[in-house]
């Protein structure tokens, strides 16, 4: 069983459908319990980090989640979702994040007289960084289109869990991923047909790992 976090804000009946679509069930959870037996996890999220972060810590979702983490199943972050899985966050009034990756969270420089808007949103290219890439994309030397919307994105420590960057004025990690560990900046449900077959690679890791 793949459980989708529910925290109170996040992409929720879209990252289920995505998942449906690529040919995996998932079911939506706000029960940490649920999250501590399934198969696999995935953490969604849209709006802001802290406001994110305070939904999970209310529900009692940090340390399930970073014991999903450490446990070896599947675990995957979608935009905020991949934000959160960082020390902490500069947005807003600053906040801590899961600290499953060692990295701060920074805003987009400001852009001026670049034509760069910001928030980043819309279809952009990833580059695949590393060989781990092939852990959710089917060609590591392809460079597919996907959907972004975000104005904040993560600086790992480790460059080494970098799979996959995209440029928006600056390069910036848009896959990371280590050991069961991954998350994409990105909307793989938005992202039609690319972003299905990433779900897909999940999913299939999923099942594989469940076998």
């Amino acid at each position: 069983m793949i459980a989708i976090v529910d925290y109170g804000m996040g992409n929720l009946r879209s990252a289920q459908k995505g998942l449906e679509k690529a040919g995996h069930a998932a079911v939506i959870t706000d029960d940490p319990a649920v999250v501590a037996h399934a198969d696999a996890v995935v953490l969604p999220g849209v709006g802001a980090f802290k406001d994110c972060y305070d939904g999970l810590k209310s529900r009692g979702f940090v340390e399930p989640l970073r014991e999903a983490a450490a446990s070896g199943k599947p675990f995957l972050g979608i935009c905020v979702g991949l934000q959160l899985l960082f020390d902490e966050s500069e947005e807003g009034e600053g906040s801590e994040g899961l600290g499953i990756f060692k990295g701060k969270v920074v805003r987009f420089p400001e852009s001026r007289g670049s034509g760069l808007k910001i928030p980043h949103m819309g279809w952009n290219r990833l580059t695949p960084k590393s060989a781990g890439a092939r852990a959710l994309l089917d060609d590591p030397e392809s460079h597919p289109f996907v959907y972004f919307v975000h104005s904040y994105y993560a600086v790992p420590e480790d460059e080494s869990i970098v799979l996959a960057t995209t440029d928006h004025g600056v390069e910036f990690a848009a896959m990371v991923g280590c050991r069961n560990v991954f998350a994409v900046q990105f909307h793989p449900e938005k992202s039609q047909k690319n972003g299905i077959a990433i779900l897909k690679a999940f999913g299939d890791r999923v099942a594989g790992s469940a076998a």
